[in-house]
C-alpha cells in the first residue's frame, strides 16, 4: 500500500524525522493556512510519480496566486490520476538537496540502502558520475556504522553535518524495521540554510500483509481517495480487486487463473472490467459482496464467472450463488464455467435452477462463444495482441541417467503437520490421508500429548522428531508465526518444508530465509499449493483428482494454474512426474531453476511445463539457467496476466509488473532465446507438451 507525501511525512513525523510543517486541502476547504507566511508551496497528494513535471507542484507568492493555483491543481490529472488533496508547505531556505532511501529489494533479496549527492529530480537524470551509492544491508546483521560512513561522505557535505544524518538515517532504518515497510524514500533531503537536515518531500509503501497483520496500527493510512469506490469496497470484504478498462466483470477463484482469464478476454475482443481474485472463501457472504461489486459498477455489462473446483468446491459455489440470487432474475447477464471438484454438480444445480439471465457453460470455449452474444454495440475495445509464437528448431534429446525420483518423495515419505489442531489443518490432513500421504506426527505448542485425526501431537518439531523420522513437514501455522514454524523445521534439518501459509509480512520471511542459506532443506513457499508426487504422495491441498501419473514435471508460481493445466494433461493423457507450486510471494525458497537442477537427471522426468506470471525475474533467471547449463529436457511455458497494466498488483505478493522493468516482452524474449515452448493459452499446452514429448522421445532413442 503506498502512502501519498502527506502521509508518509506522518509516518515520518512519527519517527522523530523533520519534516516542513504541512496543511492538508481539500477541492471544498481551499484556504490560506493563517499560521504561514508566503510564499508557499502547493503539492498535489496523488500515487504516482511524475507531478512536478506535470505541474502539480506550484509556488504562491501571495493569496491571489494561492486560491488561482490550488483550483488549477484540482483540476488537473496527473498520469490518469485526480487529485483529492493537495498539501500546503511553506517555502523552506535550501542549502543542499540530497538522496536517501531503504528499498526492500525483490531483485537483489536484501534491503537497498541508497544515497546521492543529487536530489529532487537530478537524482532520475543523473550522469554515470553521479550514480547513486547504493549498499546492501542485511536483515539479520542490520544498520552499521561503516553503512552510515559510507553513505554521509558520497553526500560531500561539512562534518558538523555528519552527527545529524546519522541520526536520521537510524530513525527512518527504525520505521522501516518497525513497519516492514518495503520502501521508505525521501526525495529530496535537504540541509536548510539553518543547517537542519529536513525530509522535503517523501514516499513510503507498506506491505499489505504487514497492514492485515496490524489493522489497528496501520489501516489508518489507507486513504480511499487515492482509489476507485469499487476497490475501497473490494478491500472491506477481503477481495482482491482492480479496476480495469474493459465491460466483462471478472471473478475468479485464484489469483493466477484470474491472471489468465483476464488475459483471454482481452485477446479475445472481450475486455476484462477488473481483476478479481475471490479466493479460498467462497461462501455466501463472499459471494455476495463480489456480485454486488459487479452489478453496481456501471461499466461492467456482463459477469464471467469463472471457477476451477480444488479446496473450493464447485457444487458449494453454486448453491452460495443461488442463495444470493434468491431465484430472482440476474441485474446482469452472468456467464458461469465450471471445472474441477464438483464441478458437474454445480452445473446441474445452476441448470435445474433456470435462474432467468444466467448462463452455464462446461467449457471455456462455450463461455466465449456466450460472452460474444452479450457484447454490447458500444463496449469499450482496448487492443491487445497475442503474437504467434515459433517452435524452437529442435527438441533437446536427455540422457538417461538409471535414476528415479530424485527429490526423493514417494509413498513412503513420513510426514509432519505444524499447526495440526488448526481447522484448516484437519481439513487438509484428512485429505492428504484419503490420498495415502503418511502423516506421522503433528505440531501445536503447548498441545503436546494430544492426539488429532490418528495423529499425535507434539509441542516442537524438535520433539516430534524424536520420536519420528520425518520426510516432510507441511505448515499452516497463521502468517504470524509461519516464518518462524519455517525456521523451526529447518534448524532440525527436515529434507522438505512446505509452508502453505499466505500472508507473510515480506520482511518477516526474507529474514528466514537469508538466515537458512546455508541449509540443506528444500524450503517450498509460502503461499504455495504444495507438492504432489501423483500416484504416490499429496503434501499440500491441491485437489487430488486432477494428477496422473506420467512424466511431466509441473513447476508453478500458481495454485489454481497448476490444477488448471494438470486437469487438461491429465484428460489428453498425459500424467506428471511431480507438481510443485514455488510459492506466490516476493521472497520464497526453492525457485524455479532449484527444482530443474533435481529434476534434470530424473528418469521420472521427461519434460517440464512451467507456469509463470508478470512481475519478478523467477523466469528471466530460470531461462538464464537453462542456457548457461545446457538443460537437456525440453521445457514449456506459459505467462499469466500479459495484458496487466503496469504497477498494479495482481493478487498476491509476488504478481506485480513495475513499470520501471522490463515488462512482459522481455521476460517471454528470455524464455525465447532459451528454447522454450511458449503456449499463448491454457487450451494449447497438451498439444504443445505432447510434440515436446514425442520430439524428445524421438531424438533420444536416435
Amino acid at each position: 500500500m503506498f502512502l501519498n507525501e502527506h502521509l508518509s511525512k506522518k509516518l515520518f513525523g512519527e519517527a522523530g524525522i523533520t519534516t516542513p510543517e504541512g496543511t492538508l486541502l481539500t477541492p471544498d476547504t481551499i484556504a490560506v493556512p493563517e499560521h504561514m507566511e508566503p510564499p508557499w508551496y502547493l503539492k498535489a497528494q496523488v500515487l504516482t510519480g511524475g507531478r512536478g513535471k506535470a505541474g502539480g507542484i506550484l509556488r504562491a507568492d501571495n493569496s491571489s496566486e494561492f486560491y488561482q493555483k490550488a483550483e488549477k491543481i484540482f483540476n488537473m490529472e496527473i498520469k490518469g490520476n485526480t487529485v483529492p488533496f493537495i498539501r500546503v508547505e511553506q517555502a523552506t531556505d535550501i542549502a543542499k538537496e540530497c538522496y536517501l532511501s531503504f528499498v526492500l529489494s525483490r531483485e537483489r533479496k536484501d534491503l537497498l540502502f541508497t544515497v546521492s549527492a543529487a536530489g529532487g529530480i537530478e537524482v532520475e537524470n543523473s550522469t554515470q558520475a553521479a550514480k547513486p551509492l547504493i549498499q546492501r544491508v542485511h536483515l539479520l546483521s542490520g544498520l552499521k556504522d561503516h553503512h552510515l560512513r559510507a553513505a554521509f561522505f558520497e553526500l560531500g557535505v561539512g562534518k558538523e553535518h555528519y552527527a545529524g544524518f546519522c541520526d536520521l538515517v537510524k530513525k527512518l532504518y527504525g520505521s522501516v524495521t518497525e513497519f516492514g515497510l518495503l520502501m521508505a524514500e525521501i526525495n529530496p533531503l535537504v540541509i536548510t540554510k539553518q543547517g537542519e537536515w529536513m525530509a522535503l518531500d517523501g514516499k513510503v509503501e507498506l506491505d499489505d500483509n504487514v497492514v492485515d497483520l496490524n489493522p489497528d496500527r496501520l489501516g489508518g493510512y489507507y486513504t480511499p481517495e487515492h482509489h476507485s469506490h469499487e476497490e475501497t469496497i473490494a478491500r472491506e470484504a477481503g477481495l482482491s480487486y482492480v479496476q480495469l478498462k474493459g465491460w466483462v466483470g471478472i471473478l475468479v477463484n485464484g489469483a493466477g487463473l484470474a491472471m489468465a482469464t483476464m488475459d483471454l478476454l482481452n485477446f479475445n475482443g472481450l475486455t476484462a472490467a477488473n481483476f478479481m481474485d475471490l479466493g479460498g472463501a467462497a461462501d455466501r457472504e463472499r459471494i455476495k459482496r463480489a456480485l454486488d461489486l459487479l452489478f453496481g459498477n456501471d461499466d461492467v455489462k456482463a459477469v464471467f464467472i469463472n471457477l476451477f473446483g480444488g479446496i473450493v468446491s464447485c457444487k458449494e459455489v453454486g448453491n452460495a450463488l443461488l442463495a444470493v440470487l434468491e431465484g430472482q432474475p440476474a441485474p446482469k447477464p452472468i456467464v458461469i464455467r465450471m471445472a474441477g471438484f464438483e464441478s458437474e454438480e454445480g452445473r446441474a444445480l445452476m441448470q435445474e435452477a433456470s435462474v432467468e439471465n444466467v448462463f452455464i457453460a462446461s467449457e471455456m470455449n462455450d463461455a466465449l462463444d456466450t460472452l460474444n452474444t452479450l457484447k454490447p454495440v458500444d463496449a469499450p475495445t482496448v487492443e491487445f495482441i497475442l503474437d504467434t509464437e515459433s517452435l524452437p528448431p529442435s527438441v533437446p534429446p536427455f540422457t538417461r541417467t538409471g535414476v528415479a525420483n530424485v527429490l526423493g518423495l514417494n509413498k513412503d515419505s513420513q510426514v509432519l503437520v505444524q499447526g495440526i489442531t488448526g481447522k484448516v489443518a484437519q481439513r487438509h490432513v484428512a485429505l492428504m490421508q484419503e490420498y495415502g500421504t503418511k502423516i506421522v506426527a503433528g505440531v501445536t505448542p503447548f498441545k503436546g500429548g494430544q492426539e488429532v485425526m490418528g495423529v499425535p501431537v507434539y509441542n516442537s518439531v524438535h520433539e516430534a522428531k524424536k520420536q519420528h523420522r520425518i520426510d516432510a513437514s507441511i505448515i499452516f501455522v497463521p502468517a504470524g508465526f509461519a516464518a518462524d514454524a519455517v525456521a523451526e523445521s529447518a534448524t532440525e534439518d527436515i529434507p522438505w518444508v512446505i509452508c502453505i501459509t499466505e500472508g507473510i509480512a515480506q520482511a518477516s520471511m526474507l529474514s528466514a530465509l537469508q538466515d537458512l542459506s546455508g541449509s540443506s532443506t528444500h524450503i517450498i513457499g509460502p503461499n504455495t499449493p504444495g507438492v504432489i508426487v501423483p500416484g504416490q504422495c499429496k503434501i499440500g491441498i491441491m485437489p487430488a483428482n486432477v494428477f496422473t501419473a506420467g512424466n511431466v514435471a509441473i513447476f508453478s508460481r500458481s495454485g489454481t494454474l497448476t490444477y488448471e493445466a494438470a486437469d487438461r494433461l491429465s484428460q489428453a493423457g498425459i500424467g506428471q512426474s511431480i507438481c510443485v507450486g514455488i510459492g506466490g510471494d516476493s521472497f520464497i525458497g526453492t525457485s524455479f531453476t532449484d527444482l530443474f537442477e533435481l529434476v534434470r537427471n530424473d528418469d521420472n522426468t521427461h519434460a517440464v511445463l512451467i507456469l509463470g506470471e508478470v512481475g519478478g525475474s523467477a523466469e528471466e533467471e530460470l531461462a538464464r539457467y537453462v542456457r548457461m547449463t545446457g538443460f537437456e529436457k525440453p521445457v514449456v511455458s506459459f505467462i499469466a496476466a500479459r495484458t496487466a497494466p503496469p504497477g498494479k498488483r495482481l493478487g498476491h505478493a509476488g504478481a506485480i509488473l513495475d513499470e520501471n522493468s522490463g515488462g512482459i516482452e522481455l521476460k517471454l524474449q528470455a524464455m525465447r532465446d532459451a528454447g522454450f515452448v511458449i503456449s499463448p493459452d491454457l487450451a494449447q499446452l497438451p498439444e504443445l507438451v505432447k510434440g515436446v514429448l514425442e520430439g524428445s522421445a524421438h531424438r533420444s532413442a536416435v
